[in-house]
């Protein structure tokens, strides 16, 4: 017997998890809102522990041909260009900097032609005991699980968590972009990002972060304090050129290497956490379930590790029933036992390093501390990570071929 799921979303954690379910032997179909299926135009860096998860779905060697090394939890800097810490050859393994689309495309092209839907709006959800059935714009689907991985505003979220509070606004918000090599010569124009080894300058109110990405591109994102939500600028590039036009180079050079267009601006909230990620049949995953500042970097690699979680319970309560039975109840207890402490765990911990880094008091003892901790202890901190999460260990998927 083949199990079915449906999965609300198409973004990475929604790919994911289709991933993961064509690995066991499970058939799904995935709903993506949107008309066309693709991701924002900014980047991010994946940890060991998103790596391994990856390497678990089957794509890992694909992955890690997209990505580019990036040294940036190694490089601090200030503002005025004065190192605090520098990187080093035989420091922590480092993280792989992405185009966020080309991570996606990773994903996308290990999932089965025709499991894919867009232009898909949910708009209802019925489920009992024994299956769930989902109606969305043009169609109506019956499976024996929902996976609702649609991101931090999840349809799925508001109408099987009801009670559950909105998004959160952190008091924070953030300029990104992606940045290719200037055509035009002359001081401070942006060469590529082939020199570029990633890095974090740290001001009084925000900082500004920089990976190098595939075709000698730059990711940029600059962090800072809002006193309030949905404030927006006329000319968001010009805004952020004239925050950071005192900074060290090369960030006002990637700023102005960066299409005008493409500069994108948003507020940084995140998800009060929940009492559980299941409700019957369905169950939350990514985003919808613990959304999360970017301040640790592990937004993506916490859905990452939820499908691979998800997908192995599924499989392990499969074959331990009676023949044939899917025990999807069983494998749903056993992901929110699993899942939910580590990934409110990290919430919490990127919170509070949100609030570390963008406080001006913060950021002075911060600073302080730097330089007065000798490099190898520093180094060696990073090496570990601080907080362990790099150290997570995927479960194996059973391909079904492999299946008893």
């Amino acid at each position: 017997m083949t199990g079915r799921a449906i999965v609300v979303g198409g973004g990475i954690g929604g790919l994911a998890a289709a991933v993961a379910l064509r690995r066991i032997g499970w058939q799904a179909v995935v709903l993506e809102r949107a008309a066309e299926l693709g991701e924002i135009g900014a980047g991010m860096s994946q940890a060991p522990n998103a790596m391994r998860a990856l390497a678990e779905l089957g794509v890992g060697e694909q992955a890690r041909a997209a990505g580019v090394p990036t040294y940036s939890a190694g490089n601090l800097r200030l503002p005025d260009g004065r190192y605090l810490q520098r990187a080093r050859l035989g420091d922590a393994t480092p993280l792989l900097a992405f185009h966020r689309a080309d991570l996606h495309r990773v994903l996308l092209e290990a999932v089965p032609a025709g499991w894919v839907r867009t232009g898909a709006e949910i708009t209802g959800i019925q489920h009992d005991s024994s299956a769930v059935t989902v109606t969305w714009s043009g169609g109506e689907a019956g499976a024996d699980l929902l996976i609702g991985a649609d991101g931090i505003g999840s349809t799925v979220r508001r109408l099987l968590w009801p009670d559950a509070p909105p998004p959160r606004f952190l008091g924070r918000t953030a300029w990104l972009g992606i940045a290719a090599a200037s055509t035009e010569a002359g001081t401070g124009a942006f060469a590529g990002a082939d020199g570029l080894s990633g890095s974090v300058t740290m001001g009084p109110g925000g900082y500004f972060l920089i990976h190098p990405i595939s075709r000698g591109r730059a990711y940029w994102a600059y962090v800072t304090t809002a006193e309030k939500v949905g404030v927006r600028y006329p000319e968001e590039k010009s805004e952020a050129a004239r925050r950071l036009a005192s900074w060290h180079e090369p960030i006002p050079a990637l700023i102005a290497a960066t299409p005008d267009e493409a500069v994108i601006h948003i507020d940084i909230c995140d998800l009060d956490p929940l009492p559980t990620y299941v409700r019957g049949r369905a169950v939350l995953l990514g985003d919808a379930a613990h959304a999360m500042s970017p301040d640790r970097g592990q937004g993506a690699g916490q859905s990452l590790e939820d499908a691979v979680v998800l997908a192995a319970a599924l499989a392990d309560e499969s074959t331990a029933g009676p023949a044939g039975a899917f025990m999807v109840e069983a494998a749903l207890r056993r992901y929110d036992a699993e899942r939910r402490p580590r990934t409110q765990a990290t919430a919490r911990g990127a919170r509070a390093d949100g609030r570390r880094t963008t406080s001006a008091a913060a950021h002075r003892a911060l600073v302080t501390m730097i330089r007065l901790m000798p490099a190898p202890l520093w180094r060696k901190g990073i090496a570990a990570d601080g907080n362990a999460t790099w150290r997570w260990q995927p479960p194996h998927l059973p391909s079904p071929t492999t299946r008893s």
